[in-house]
């Protein structure tokens, strides 16, 4: 392609690569399920855009009509999508944490304020790495070397790592809270 997409689109098109034809709303429904641990599910009417976007590029294939119209990735799209893979830089992460930036301003309300924050971080931390837990007991048996869903599992392994090491570090923070009293 001449013009790199949106990474949206990009996470689109790496979402149909699994073979089978999606509606937008499962597209939405899937992206729900896995993009959000890690990467932000793009809003229903962003969906449809880039779909529309992509189909017109020739990129996925448009099957059926009106609503029931499912999308599935042309042979155009995978080689765009690995054309990407391979040679875009992924660029460094952003840490753009509303906790972190909170805890930063945290003179301004006082330790009580900051420890109760933190302590319900600590819950929602348990809360996505139960619901991360449950995706990645999923692909339990499809995730060997050669199966479709290896790489999804790697990364939700690398999930439940990352809520489990955030967690332990707030918890840090909690107790070092706890020790200003």
């Amino acid at each position: 392609m001449g013009q790199e997409l949106p990474i949206t689109a990009y996470a689109l098109l790496g979402l149909l690569s699994f073979g089978d034809p999606l509606t937008g709303y499962e597209l939405k429904q899937r992206a729900d399920r896995t993009l959000r641990f890690y990467w932000v599910s793009p809003a229903m009417s962003q969906v449809y855009t880039e779909l529309e976007r992509l189909h017109r590029a020739g990129l996925v294939m448009a099957h059926g009509d009106g609503r029931s119209t499912s999308y599935s990735l042309s042979r155009k799209g995978s080689a765009e999508l690995t054309r990407w893979m391979k040679e875009s830089e992924p660029g460094f992460p952003v840490l753009k944490h509303p906790v972190a930036l909170r805890l930063l301003l945290g003179a301004l309300v006082g330790p009580e304020t900051i420890r109760e924050m933190l302590t319900r971080h600590v819950k929602a931390l348990e809360e996505e790495h139960a619901a991360l837990g449950e995706v990645r007991e999923s692909l339990t048996g499809r995730d060997r070397p050669g199966e479709p869903y290896r790489y999804p599992a790697m990364v939700a392994d690398w999930g439940l790592s990352y809520f489990a090491h955030e967690k332990s570090v707030i918890e840090e923070l909690v107790e070092m809270l706890d020790n200003d009293r």
